[in-house]
């Protein structure tokens, strides 16, 4: 008699951010588990938002869906100067938390943060979801071989057109900028690839370009790291580009490996590993979406108390380093809503 399936997660949204659908709703209905409950600023944004994603129950307040008997874990997909606040919210009310990218709007906020998740012993995944497609995973076992050799250079850039001028990615005081958007995906794959480079990577330097009308808002930011082993990384973001380019390369000794999207592989799953002397090898590791494996780590999390890659730990080096870059670059760090 085979085991019994794992019991859907129960899952409570907080805002109607257009990125649910994408992050949360469509790998739900993939994978089974339930979102049940949803607030927004306003009921009738909720009730428009519950009718056009089938969520079960429309609350009145973020703080209402966190207290909801029926909640085991909260989705926060709030702009990025909230994150901090109710991010707290959610684990200290004990429930578990799938939370978006930058989980906090500098170091200092998530350290905060960080104490409570330990102290409430819940099970915390920060939204760096390309980690868990098996096209990164791909990218780390051969480089943990030694199919490259040794690494030498890491280069993770993320490039896109221009949001609106409204958007919320160009508000100060929602903690918006290239970096907090973009530029933190780079940042995190840097330090992930640390472990095939000697360790944990150390900021070199960063410039930025600053949204015009926007003071204090980086448009672009480049950065530059150096790793124990004497490797070097550049990444960094820009929000004001031609294109979509979110590629990652990495220089090894005896080849390199080319991934095109590495941050959206459900756009493009493809890899190019290159050596002396071969053909470059192209492997295509699957389009469905990060997302989707995503929410099956977090769900194995909560059921089974597997390990995550973006724990609690991952967001508190990260966000350091965004910081880092930030006065490297001469501008200020985030700070929460007031």
């Amino acid at each position: 008699m085979s085991p019994a399936a794992p019991e859907p997660l129960r899952i409570g949204v907080l805002g109607a951010a257009r990125i649910t659908s994408l992050a949360l709703v469509e790998p739900a209905r993939a994978t089974g588990h339930r979102v049940v409950a949803v607030a927004a600023r306003s009921r009738e944004r909720a009730v428009a938002f519950a009718a056009e994603h089938d969520i079960e129950r429309v609350l009145g307040s973020y703080q209402d869906v966190i207290d909801d008997p029926e909640v085991e874990a909260v989705y926060n997909p709030l702009p990025n100067a909230m994150h901090g606040h109710w991010n707290l919210a959610v684990v200290r009310a004990g429930k578990h938390l799938l939370t978006e990218k930058p989980a906090a709007a500098n170091g200092e906020e998530m350290r905060t943060v960080a104490e409570a998740v330990r102290a409430a012993r819940v099970v915390w995944l920060e939204g760096f979801h390309y980690p868990y497609h098996p096209l990164f995973l791909r990218v780390r076992e051969i480089l943990g071989a030694g199919g490259i050799g040794e690494v030498r250079h890491v280069d993770a850039p993320l490039r896109m057109p221009a949001p609106p001028d409204d958007d919320p990615r160009w508000s100060s005081e929602l903690a918006g900028g290239a970096t907090m958007d973009l530029g933190c995906y780079s940042i995190s794959c840097l330090r992930l690839l640390g472990e095939h480079a000697g360790g944990e990577p150390t900021l070199v330097s960063a410039t930025a370009t600053e949204r015009p009308g926007r003071p204090g808002v980086d448009e672009r930011l480049s950065l530059e790291v150096s790793y124990p082993s004497g490797a070097t990384g550049t990444g960094g973001a820009d929000m004001d580009f031609a294109g979509r380019n979110f590629s990652l390369t990495v220089t090894g000794s005896e080849g390199s490996l080319e991934v095109p999207m590495f941050a959206v592989p459900s756009e493009d799953d493809t890899l190019v590993w290159r050596r002396p002397g071969r053909e470059p090898a192209v492997e295509r590791l699957g389009r469905r979406t990060s997302y989707t494996y995503q929410l099956e780590a977090f769900a194995a999390a909560v059921r089974e108390g597997v390990p995550v890659v973006t724990d609690v730990d991952f967001p508190v080096a990260t966000m350091t380093m965004v910081d880092a870059a930030y006065r490297a670059a001469g501008l200020d760090v985030r700070r929460p809503a007031r």
